[in-house]
């Protein structure tokens, strides 16, 4: 069951081998082992990927419960719910998770020496169950769904420039003034700027000079005065706190966005969950308030 999951997960027999570490033809055998014994087809293998039969989604489905409750078992005789102890999974944003996870995940472990921790920096939405994800930091608001939710902070998105560009071509005092600016764009995202403006939503489109792909090129490129750029603010505490950056046109910005730990509640949480949660979560509020607004500390409900 374990090896039938990790290559389903993974999308092919030979990714699902190195998610396991194992031979690819030991892994095909042991799909082909569980087929026949069942005396049913699980998977259809095409040369790029794989799909599910219908009788293999049944069983998919069946086999993650199943694994589970063997999981739920297994943390339960090794003592999980007495101390933290065993494998903590925390998925991240690669930049957020860096700049202000890591520091607190690794006094964690620190603190905690029989927990090992596994942590993923990724940029998309993870299933916390179907890849055994114990904790995701998430930015932005969120959408319904059956886990549960804690509160960690809130970040912005500001405007803003170097002294020496606003000296050189003067600050704007209204978003359409930006029409006369050199903006600062990122080149896999829209060229409009939104603006909150009398309680309605307006988009500009500054006249851009230069591309960006990333955040550290963007900062770098609006310290040298190149243009002015849009940034979150977790992403230039530094530059806010010296002047480096100034922010411009904040009263056209927009609300606030949340930070949230994630976690699932299926059967009790694990004294490492609890405990991470416990130790990040004021932490974390402390770091956006250094940026932004927080909410008041508090703990695992």
């Amino acid at each position: 069951m374990r090896v039938l999951l990790a290559v389903v997960e993974a999308g092919s027999l030979s990714a699902g081998s190195r998610r396991l570490n194992a031979p690819l033809p030991s892994v095909s055998r042991k799909v082909a082992d569980l087929e026949r014994h069942l005396g049913a087809n699980l998977i259809i293998r095409t040369n790029r990927n794989l799909q599910l039969t219908d009788a293999g989604r049944d069983y998919v489905d069946a086999a993650r419960k199943i694994m589970a409750d063997l999981e739920e078992a297994e943390r339960r005789a090794s003592g999980e719910y007495q101390a933290p102890r065993g494998t903590l999974t925390i998925t991240m944003p690669v930049e957020f998770g860096s700049r202000y996870v890591l520091p607190i995940a690794l006094d964690f472990m620190d603190r905690h020496p029989d927990v090992t921790l596994n942590l993923l920096s990724l940029d998309r939405s993870v299933h916390l169950v179907n890849e055994q994800v114990d904790i995701a930091i998430r930015l932005g608001d969120l959408p319904d769904s059956s886990l549960y939710a804690v509160k960690a902070g809130e970040f912005r998105l500001l405007t803003c420039a170097s002294p020496a560009y606003l000296e050189r071509h003067g600050a704007p005092e209204h978003p359409t003034d930006l029409s006369s600016h050199h903006g600062i764009m990122f080149n896999n995202r829209s060229f409009f700027w939104s603006f909150t403006v009398d309680g309605e939503q307006i988009e500009v489109a500054p006249p851009g000079r230069i591309e960006v792909n990333t955040a550290a090129n963007c900062v770098a490129a609006a310290l040298a005065g190149v243009g002015i750029a849009r940034l979150f603010d977790y992403q230039i505490p530094g530059e806010l706190s010296s002047g480096a950056l100034v922010p411009i046109l904040t009263e056209y910005g927009g609300e606030p966005r949340p930070i949230h730990m994630i976690y699932s509640r299926q059967g009790l949480v694990t004294l490492k969950v609890r405990a991470f949660i416990d130790w990040a979560l004021p932490r974390l509020r402390a770091a956006s308030s250094g940026y932004g607004r927080s909410d008041p500390a508090g703990s695992l409900p």
